[in-house]
């Protein structure tokens, strides 16, 4: 049984990252050939040139649990180590058990805790809100979270307005205590508003589509409302980005970097020019992986920790808006 330390950690560390990559490479001419659309088509609307999908081997549970131990390894710890495992996915394999418990058993943490995080593109970020005030608290000490999707599962592959959109991969981080009262989250929100869930939504069930004309028609897949979306998107990065700095008492030139979701490029940029700030001050990468979901966050960290682009120190603001609609900052002091 956990029990709270005498004295809760000072800080809150990001000990280690990994990522899990399926092995198919699907570049913007494979979907040509799939869908009426060009590399020139996806290119300029999105940035995006590539993304990775799942074969009939792997699923939510491989990917995540690459990732996880990927993490944990590179935290130079043992699975046994973890209390805690917090999985963001918009697609489980089951709805019970928990990928979150699937995973802490293939990769040897149980008894640790695991828990599903259901918050689309903003799941991630939202679990690394929840695991630094956990480990805060003083009752755990190593908590993982981990973002994965299979979003090539959930897509209707006559729909080009969203199936050229979207990756599968993994992503996790191992959060710890420190020592250092100069490290963790020195601000966090975590938002939603549910009454524009029609704009992006996978139905299960014809009851659940809110009309015809918001339907791809097909159940189980990806629908949404791409105007209505990229607004979102827009007016949201933007405003959780200054929210962030305003309440940090901060400028834009004191950040290290932003890890926003990547959704599209045109909406980064729009929101790095709006800003003042530098491209190599905003990390993007969807050009490679197309939009993760809830691992797209999680694979930018861990590509920015890996490669020395952030370190110990710098300030470095988390951002991310998904379906729910949902949005979501953490801005911290690695």
């Amino acid at each position: 049984m956990l029990q709270r330390t005498a004295c809760p950690p000072a800080g809150v560390r990001i000990a280690g990252t990994g990522i899990a990559l399926p092995a198919r490479v699907v570049t913007n001419d494979d979907m040509a050939k799939i869908v009426d659309t060009s590399d020139e088509w996806i290119t300029q609307r999105t940035g995006i040139r590539q993304r990775y999908f799942v074969d009939d081997s792997q699923d939510v549970v491989s990917l995540a649990s690459d990732a996880a131990r990927a993490a944990i390894a590179a935290a130079g710890l043992e699975p046994g180590d973890i209390d805690l495992l917090i999985l963001a996915t918009l697609t489980p394999e089951m709805t019970c058990p928990s990928v979150a418990a699937r995973v802490a058993d293939c990769i040897g943490a149980t008894p640790a805790g695991a828990f599903d995080l259901a918050a689309a593109c903003s799941g991630f970020i939202y679990g690394v809100n929840i695991a630094h005030n956990m480990i805060r608290s003083g009752f755990y000490r190593h908590v993982v979270v981990v973002g994965a999707e299979t979003m090539s599962k959930v897509l209707n592959f006559e729909d080009r307005s969203t199936c050229v959109l979207f990756g599968d991969g993994g992503g996790a981080a191992v959060l710890s205590a420190s020592d250092d009262p100069e490290q963790g989250c020195l601000h966090q929100i975590m938002k939603s508003d549910g009454s524009l869930w029609r704009e992006l939504y996978v139905p299960r069930e014809m009851k659940h589509v809110p009309s015809e004309d918001k339907f791809n028609g097909v159940l189980g897949s990806m629908n949404m409302n791409g105007r209505e979306v990229y607004k979102f998107a827009v007016n949201t990065l933007q405003h959780t980005i200054e929210n962030a700095l305003d309440a940090a008492g901060l400028k834009p030139n004191d950040l290290a970097m932003i890890v926003p979701h990547q959704s599209n490029i045109r909406i980064m940029q729009s929101a790095r020019e709006k800003l003042g700030l530098p491209p190599e001050k905003m990390y993007i990468n969807i050009d490679r992986y197309g939009n993760t979901s809830a691992a797209s966050a999680a694979i930018c960290l861990h590509e920015l920790m890996s490669q020395g682009k952030i370190k110990t120190g710098d300030l470095v603001l988390f951002t991310a808006m998904g379906g729910g609609m949902t949005w979501t900052n953490s801005l911290w002091r690695l």
